[in-house]
C-alpha cells in the first residue's frame, strides 16, 4: 500500500515515536511523507519515505494530488487542533479528499494503530470488496 504521514509541528514527536512503535509494519509499504516530517522519520526511525515539500510550502497539495489520482492508500495526518494552522484550508482541502475518494484517514495516534493493526492481520484491504472485485474509483 502506498501510506502517507503528516505530522503538525507539535505532533511530530508523537509520529515518530508511532513510526517506531509501527517500523516493522510501515517499513513494508511505499512511504511518502511532507519534508520536515519525512526528514526526521528517515533520520530517527530509518523508514524509506518520499518526501515532498512542507505542508504550507505545498506538500498537503502534492499529497491531496496523490489521492485525487488514485496512488495512495492510507493517510495519517496527526493533527494539533489547539494550534492555528497558516495553511488551514489546504489541511481542510487534503481532509476532504480522504472523504471524496475514501481514504483512510487517521488524525490522532488511536485510530492510526487501528488502521495498522488491520493492515498487519490483512483485515484493511478497502480497495477489494468480498467478491475481490476492485470498487475503487
Amino acid at each position: 500500500m502506498e501510506i502517507a504521514l503528516v505530522a503538525h509541528d507539535k505532533k511530530k514527536a508523537d509520529m515518530i515515536d508511532f513510526a517506531t512503535a509501527y517500523k516493522s509494519i510501515l517499513s513494508k509499504h511505499k512511504l511518502y511523507a511532507t519534508g520536515t516530517t519525512g526528514q526526521r522519520l528517515i533520520e530517527e526511525v530509518g523508514l524509506e519515505i518520499h518526501r515532498f515539500n512542507s505542508g504550507p510550502l505545498g506538500g498537503d497539495q502534492q499529497i491531496g494530488a496523490k489521492i485525487s489520482e488514485n496512488d495512495l492508500d492510507l493517510l495519517l495526518f496527526f493533527r494539533d487542533p489547539l494550534t492555528a494552522q497558516p495553511h488551514e484550508p489546504d489541511v481542510n482541502a487534503l481532509l476532504r479528499l480522504c472523504d471524496v475518494y475514501g481514504i483512510p484517514l487517521a488524525t490522532n495516534i488511536g485510530t492510526a494503530e487501528v488502521l495498522l493493526k488491520g493492515l498487519e492481520s490483512g483485515f484493511l484491504d478497502w480497495r477489494t470488496d468480498i467478491h475481490g472485485e476492485d470498487w475503487t474509483l
